[in-house]
């Protein structure tokens, strides 16, 4: 088999969205499911108001928080597909020229579903786990009748088995679709694209300094990584600053789990995408060192050009929790008189950004300490 479990075992960063996207939903769903049986029992309008708002909170917390991790897994894994195939170019040209064809070395990426299920089937525990002590925080105000946890197969078939046969079946696909080139182009170091780039393009760089050229270059080359550094400081921004409104719209147990949610997502992600920055650049960490460019500058050109990328995304998951928050309170909870009213937080977003900026530089600092440590002898043996 050319791709193996050993493979496999280093998407770590999906099986980590998936349980996320998975503990979130199967315990909002679950909760919708046990709800719906107890519907002919209420009697009074205010509970009946109460009992809407609930479905309809679920409904709103599967389709925004789920759907926006589920996009993040299913890129992240194309993402991994595409490296992979890009690293191993020489090894899958041989193969190729063996006599295998596209479609029998592609099987062997199904093991790429692996991290799905891993992810699905730990988030999908976790959520049994926790559901308890949620469904009593859902019903404090015993506005309901008492609601009973019931086991849902179907629960258990679309967030757990039916996501590992579909991400196992687009891996198969995708990872066909990426074959689908000449032998000799995969068993060339190098992608010939200088052709495909505009002239009037290409004299515009020439007049940029070396190191802007680069940065530009790499923050254009990886497409994949930009939007992951979009979704680390999203994550970041969206989630410790709605975890401060959980207190006073919800619960601690909510805001508490938001918060580590969200640093898990944003640390995944980002240490998912600055590492394949730079060990995808580390031939031109070292040819710059050779030609006596300092480690600022090295930083600068392979790093710098993904900082306006991460104030993008907290300004974006600023907004996204703004807006999903007031969407709660002023639609799903409209006719609830206790719910408390929901303004902008500034203070919260102020300390939210200080954290981020502070946590991001001392990544990168770590970070430049790594590529202050890249051995251009090794590279060069290579």
């Amino acid at each position: 088999m050319l791709v193996g479990i050993k493979n496999a075992s280093k998407l770590t960063g999906i099986s980590i969205i998936a349980c996320c996207a998975v503990l979130i939903c199967t315990m909002f769903v679950n909760f919708y499911f046990d709800v719906r049986l107890i519907e002919n029992e209420i009697t009074s309008e205010l509970s009946m108001i109460f009992y809407h708002a609930q479905v309809s909170t679920v409904k709103v917390v599967c389709l925004v928080s789920g759907g926006c991790m589920l996009l993040t897994a299913v890129v992240m894994l194309l993402f991994y597909i595409k490296h992979y195939i890009d690293t191993h170019k020489k090894e899958l040209g041989i193969l190729k020229a063996l006599g295998y064809s596209n479609l029998k070395i592609a099987k062997s990426f199904w093991v790429f579903g692996i991290s799905a299920f891993i992810g699905t089937a730990i988030g999908y525990a976790g959520a049994f786990l926790i559901m308890p002590r949620f469904y009593a925080l859902q019903n404090e105000d015993k506005l309901l009748p008492e609601i009973a946890i019931n086991f849902h197969p179907s629960i258990l078939f679309y967030f757990v088995l039916l996501p590992t046969v579909c991400f196992s079946a687009l891996s198969v696909c995708y990872a066909w679709y990426k074959l689908k080139k000449p032998v000799l182009l995969l068993l060339k170091d190098h992608l010939q694209t200088a052709a495909k780039t505009p002239h009037h393009r290409i004299e515009k760089n020439r007049e940029l300094p070396f190191v802007e050229d680069l940065k530009r270059n790499t923050l254009k080359s990886k497409k994949a990584l930009v939007f992951f550094i979009i979704f680390a400081s999203f994550c970041f921004s969206a989630m410790t600053q709605m975890s401060f409104s959980m207190k006073d719209l919800s619960s601690e147990m909510m805001g508490v789990m938001m918060l580590v949610i969200g640093l898990v997502l944003a640390f995944t992600t980002l240490f998912l995408a600055i590492t394949t920055v730079i060990s995808g650049n580390t031939k031109t960490i070292a040819m710059m060192r050779v030609f006596g460019y300092s480690q600022k500058e090295c930083c600068r050109a392979i790093l710098g050009g993904y900082r306006p990328m991460s104030y993008i995304g907290f300004v974006i998951g600023t907004g996204y929790q703004y807006g999903l928050l007031r969407l709660m309170v002023d639609i799903v909870f409209k006719d609830f008189e206790d719910v408390p009213v929901y303004k902008f937080d500034v203070p919260v977003m102020l300390v939210s950004l200080v954290c981020f900026i502070t946590i991001y530089e001392i990544l990168m600092y770590v970070y430049s300490e790594k590529i202050k440590k890249i051995s251009v002898k090794e590279i060069m043996i290579e």
